[in-house]
């Protein structure tokens, strides 16, 4: 399908967060490439700290790099022009086309975004040039009536495109029909009429329970439902925001002596937390997200993760006994890993001399590894490929794999510890470069590198290490990636909802 120089466009809305934006964006991604059919993704403003950084260094929302995956084409920074990363104290991290710019009060965004809106048009008529369909996002709710006059994200963009609308509706949380009927009868008359249709999401039941209501639904606002999507648990699909954590802690058929118990600190501003998506996956693996010094219990592994305000985070864990926790269970034996932020708690020394993160020049780490961290004002976003550096502990049998992963953080950290990774490949440039630390026993292991566990040869030899320490077995053969799991997405979608509606209302022909 050649697109004539303007690509078509699709745009997904929500009643709420969380109704279903990205899950509904993601399937149709898959389901037009399946179609044959070059696509793209699009969100115009993301509010998220799980990010991903492209090929040439530019840092934007993970859900957008999730999305593109599903379209099988590589992430660019016009998917996804503007990112928020919040900081907390209503201020967020501005980043503007893969580069950090700015932070900014909530105020202080709110009278920046118009003037941004120039950015988000070039961006999206640069996808429409180059594809043949775009798949646009929404975010929260397009009727946020207190906030409709500078909004960029909702109907702002679908007037801009003339973009045919999708509604997307969360039944489960109750009032699905009244969200949805509010919705239309907020919007103005000319957003109104563009939108097509409305998806109900996470149904449990019969779905011709709610034809009655479809029928009201249709009198009331003219649009017709496509269809009903069950609530499902079996398919895994990265999150966008930690909100995703209530609902996929993983579970386990077996008792807890013969699983791998693993805790990840889940901290305020927990940040790139689909690094443990694949353990969710992995059978007798239990992953916990804990968030009180009493849900620790006694883990095989326990994981800092990323955090986009390391240093408050790390006053969290003192205040809250988790830190010491952690501590004491790592000097009783208990093995721990730190990702990003959490690689910068476990050294000796955060120094922060131009208050880049915080208003102290220097803060205590949790002292167990021999490391200081100096921030600094240039961010850090790289992909990169590398392999293992050590054969010891945690990384046993693993030495000279060959990973891959991705880098996004501010300040560098140093140290005597030997490095366990060393990084061949940094955005397309040959390097050699140790990563991280590892102490003597292998048992305390800190990198930058995110995306660690998406590598399956070292993440299986990980867990086998723990197992053999906790003297149990795990089932051999590999676990599904994540391109089945979008093509499960795909299939479930197309058989609850009715496609070639869709593709008449985007008008486009397979």
């Amino acid at each position: 399908m050649s697109n004539n120089g303007k690509g078509k466009v699709l745009m997904v809305q929500g009643t709420t967060s969380h109704a279903g934006k990205s899950l509904m964006a993601t399937a149709l991604c898959r389901i037009f490439a399946q179609d044959g059919l070059r696509v793209a993704p699009f969100k115009a403003q993301n509010m998220s700290l799980n990010s991903f950084v492209t090929p040439d260094g530019g840092e934007f929302g993970r859900a957008q790099a999730v999305q593109a995956e599903a379209a099988r084409v590589a992430p660019t920074v016009e998917m996804n022009p503007i990112l928020l990363k919040p900081e907390g104290n209503r201020k967020s991290q501005v980043v503007v086309m893969g580069k950090p710019t700015r932070v900014a009060s909530a105020r202080e965004y709110y009278d920046m975004k118009l003037r941004l809106w120039p950015l988000v048009t070039r961006a999206l008529d640069t996808l429409r040039a180059q594809y043949d369909i775009v798949v646009i996002e929404g975010a929260g709710s397009p009727a946020e009536i207190n906030l409709k006059e500078h909004e960029i994200v909702n109907m702002r963009v679908a007037r801009y495109a003339n973009a045919p609308v999708i509604i997307v509706g969360d039944i489960d949380r109750g009032g699905v029909f009244a969200s949805l009927v509010g919705t239309m009868a907020l919007l103005e008359p000319e957003e109104r009429v563009l939108v097509k249709s409305f998806v109900i999401n996470k149904f449990r039941g019969d779905p011709s329970l709610l034809d009655s209501g479809f029928e009201v639904l249709r009198q009331r606002t003219g649009v017709g439902v496509a269809g009903v999507i069950p609530w499902f648990d079996d398919i895994h699909i990265p999150e966008e925001d930690s909100l995703g954590l209530n609902f996929y802690n993983s579970h386990t058929h077996f008792g807890e002596d013969e699983s791998l118990d693993i805790a990840v600190v889940r901290l305020p501003r927990i940040a790139n937390f689909d690094d443990f998506d694949p353990l969710l996956r992995e059978p007798r693996v239990l992953l916990r997200y804990i968030s009180a010094k009493e849900q620790i219990g006694e883990p095989d592994l326990i994981v800092l993760p990323g955090s986009k305000t390391t240093v408050a985070d790390l006053q969290w864990m003192r205040e809250s006994g988790i830190a010491a926790e952690v501590k004491r269970l790592r000097h009783l034996g208990t093995p721990l890993i730190g990702i990003c932020g959490g690689y910068q708690m476990l050294g000796e020394r955060i120094l922060d001399p131009n208050c880049i993160e915080s208003t102290a020049p220097e803060t205590r780490g949790l002292g167990l590894l021999p490391l200081a961290t100096t921030f600094a004002a240039t961010k850090t976003t790289h992909q990169v490929r590398g392999k293992v550096a050590s054969s010891k502990g945690l990384l046993a049998g693993c030495e000279s794999e060959v990973i891959t992963g991705y880098e996004i953080h501010m300040g560098q950290t140093y140290g005597e510890s030997r490095a366990p990774f060393l990084i061949t490949e940094r955005s397309g440039s040959t390097i050699d470069s140790p990563d991280g630390a590892i102490d003597a026993d292998g048992l305390t292991l800190g990198t930058y590198m995110h995306g660690l566990f998406h590598n399956h040869s070292l993440r299986h030899a990980l867990l086998t290490n723990l197992a053999r320490r906790k003297g149990i077995s795990l089932p051999e053969g590999a676990i599904p990636d994540l391109d089945a799991e979008y093509d499960k997405l795909a299939q479930l979608v197309r058989q609850s909802v009715d496609i070639d509606a869709i593709h008449e209302m985007a008008g486009i022909r397979v």
